[in-house]
């Protein structure tokens, strides 16, 4: 496995130029092939439940982790899912294409680094970190965690202001992926959508307004979402 560590080194001289020193800090990285295949194999599955569609990022031309990364999940694919559709892109150019097309993906499977830099990406495509679900979700072996991409705002604790959306979504998920429950997560997402057709808007979500758009609070917002969804 590789194990990509610098340590210090001189920089060499060039006439007219003097010698800079430079400091190198130690950056391993470090993939071992179950791990890439634990997690590609719950993107697969994913994948499966969704579009049938799965993009790997990855940095396969710079980084011989990411080499290791992109051969793993390929022997997968190819051995256990071969009815899913599977590229592989480059994780610069999955950041600008994620900006330009975000349509074009369905599933997207990449490791800790660049999943991080790409969801923060993603999320204001959607208008708000309100409306972001997320999912911590393991083998299968152990029940996952779903909540809100975003924290907490004890600055508007009480106010009447926060978006529960992502709450809901949140619970879609939970359904769909680790209750195994599609219906229901299918009724929750589709108040969602319905609220927001309906002009139903909370503050973060207001932008420049808009003809037919509704300011609400979160408590009537949430009493709508339920009334939706029992629909």
């Amino acid at each position: 496995m590789p194990l990509l560590t610098a340590g210090g080194a001189e920089a060499p001289s060039t006439p007219g130029h003097p010698t800079h020193s430079l400091t190198l800090t130690p950056s391993p990285q470090v993939y071992a092939e179950h791990e890439v295949e634990r997690i590609a194999r719950v993107a697969f599955e994913a994948a499966r439940k969704r579009g049938g569609k799965l993009c790997s990022v990855d940095k396969a031309n710079v980084l011989e982790a990411s080499q290791l990364w992109r051969e793993t999940v390929q022997a997968l694919g190819d051995s256990e899912y071969p009815d899913v559709e599977l590229t592989h892109m480059y994780v610069d150019n999955a950041a600008m294409q994620l900006v330009r097309a975000p349509g074009e993906f369905d599933t997207v499977v990449t490791g800790n680094i660049f999943g991080d830099i790409l969801s923060d990406a993603a999320s204001v495509m959607t208008g708000s970190l309100g409306m972001l679900p997320s999912a911590s979700v393991g083998d299968g072996n152990l029940p996952g965690v779903y909540e809100p991409v975003h924290g907490s705002a004890p600055d508007i604790a009480g106010t009447d202001q926060a978006n529960p959306m992502a709450m809901v979504l949140s619970a879609a998920m939970m359904c769909e992926y680790g209750l195994a429950e599609p219906a229901v997560a299918a009724r929750l997402k589709r108040a969602v959508a319905e609220a927001l057709a309906n002009g139903l808007r909370t503050g973060d979500l207001m932008g420049a307004g808009g003809e037919g758009v509704r300011k609400v609070g979160t408590r009537e917002m949430g009493a709508e979402l339920v009334r939706l969804s029992g629909q």
